[in-house]
């Protein structure tokens, strides 16, 4: 062993026996019996995870209050297929051929929060829009037919109507008073998953340009989970309150990237809840 590393052994062992000595060695209590970690004030634990319950318990509150009034939207398309043999007959035959069409079906799905306990749901407008046939999933199992009675691609708005009475509606909120870091919900069926609940916060207030809804110039934007589906279910507060409808995702990748965008409920409200049937 030569002089440097005789030099560094012993220095190891001067610093061990003076950690020793004070009694800092594997947490054991030191010479004077003082522990080395504080011993935990109990109470104040007991504090701290009654608050985190609590915290916990609102969020529970607020999904059980605002969940019965999602619904899953089912949306049936009509579109124009194109006869796949057209080019070769016009090729075997030797002259153009007339494009034969077939028509097909193309069934989508989004979300929407009933806002009237006469069964009218507010949603997106691209979850409705050119459907032939619209079907409403109620969280009660239910499904009933639905119809469009009022819709606004502009603002990415609809209102759909169901024949039914005393539905849970679920409260308005107050979106002009949300704040940036503020808890909120977003509920609805990401990829066909009913009743599906996820959190976040509050990102951001008065996003504009992002693209959708070209009239809706102050989104909310969050970082709650959002992905295809969701369109049209509702952001709630902790009281169980809509303050958005969740709208869009910024996404680089199709899916949810931490950032996500939903209609402030008090403009979904001036330009489209009062339309609806008296």
């Amino acid at each position: 062993m030569n002089i440097r590393m005789t030099t560094l052994f012993l220095a190891f062992l001067a610093c061990l026996g003076a950690l020793f000595a004070g009694g800092f060695s594997l947490g054991r209590a030191s010479a004077a019996g003082r522990p080395v970690v504080r011993e935990l004030d109990r109470e104040a634990l007991k504090e701290v995870l009654a608050q985190v319950d609590g915290t916990s318990r609102s969020f529970v509150a607020a999904s059980m209050g605002a969940r019965p009034g999602v619904v899953h939207i089912i949306t049936t398309r009509l579109v124009a297929i194109q006869d796949p043999w057209a080019d070769f007959w016009e090729f075997y035959e030797g002259t153009p051929q007339r494009r034969r069409r077939r028509v097909g079906r193309q069934q989508s799905t989004g979300s929407g929060a009933i806002v009237d306990a006469r069964g009218f749901i507010l949603t997106n407008s691209h979850v409705v829009r050119d459907a032939a046939e619209i079907k409403v999933h109620l969280s009660d199992g239910r499904l009933l037919p639905g119809r469009t009675v009022g819709i606004d691609p502009k603002v990415d708005l609809a209102v759909v109507k169901v024949d039914a009475k005393d539905l849970p509606a679920i409260p308005l909120g107050d979106s002009d008073k949300l704040e940036v870091g503020q808890w909120v919900l977003a509920i609805g069926n990401p990829f066909g998953l009913e009743q599906t609940v996820t959190s976040g916060i509050v990102s951001a207030m008065g996003r504009s340009g992002i693209g959708v809804a070209e009239e809706v110039e102050a989104f909310i934007q969050t970082d709650t989970p959002i992905n295809p589906g969701n369109s049209g279910g509702p952001l709630v507060d902790l009281q169980g309150r809509i303050v958005g409808i969740n709208t869009a995702i910024f996404s680089r990748s199709g899916g949810y990237q931490g950032i996500g965008f939903a209609i402030p409920i008090n403009f979904a409200r001036q330009r489209m809840l009062t339309r609806l049937e008296k």
